[in-house]
């Protein structure tokens, strides 16, 4: 499980004076106990490593954010500083598929759901989800997804 991972990582990490990537770790565990209260009222969570994983999809995704806005603005440090967050929460992902291997996936699913415009974007990105789940970043699935509904 990706939460024991967490843990190791950590007691590691402190043992190896890596200060930066237990500042790293403790915001995971914190994200990921704030997603954990949220879903208390949601009732039971099904999967707890697609439920982590989540987590740290949305954090990959705010720190590309921050860190393109950080080299827009010209503070190229507090970019890298956000890169190398970046590279320790990916540590804790599942692999990721290729970008091929994306276009593959969204194309067979296209073909299998009988999709053919922007108006199935929901129903493909469903079915991605339902498939393919960890492996997939979904802003990538959904850049594929649209470019091959749209005639690219």
């Amino acid at each position: 499980m990706i939460r024991d991972d967490l843990k190791a990582a950590m007691i590691a990490n402190m043992k190896a004076g890596e200060k930066d990537k237990v500042a790293t770790i403790r915001l995971i565990q914190s994200e990921v106990k704030n997603k954990d209260i949220e879903a208390r009222t949601g009732g039971e969570i099904a999967d707890d490593d697609a439920h982590v994983t989540a987590v740290l999809q949305k954090m990959v995704k705010q720190r590309r954010e921050s860190a393109e806005m950080f080299r827009k603005g010209g503070a190229d440090d507090r970019a890298a500083a956000e890169e190398a967050e970046i590279a320790v929460i990916e540590e804790f992902l599942p692999a990721q598929m290729s970008d091929e291997d994306i276009e593959a996936a969204v194309m067979a699913i296209i073909a299998d759901t009988g999709a053919s415009s922007m108006k199935d974007m929901g129903a493909v990105m469903g079915q991605v989800r339902a498939k393919h789940g960890a492996a997939i970043e979904p802003a990538k699935a959904s850049a594929a997804a649209k470019k091959l509904l749209m005639g690219g």
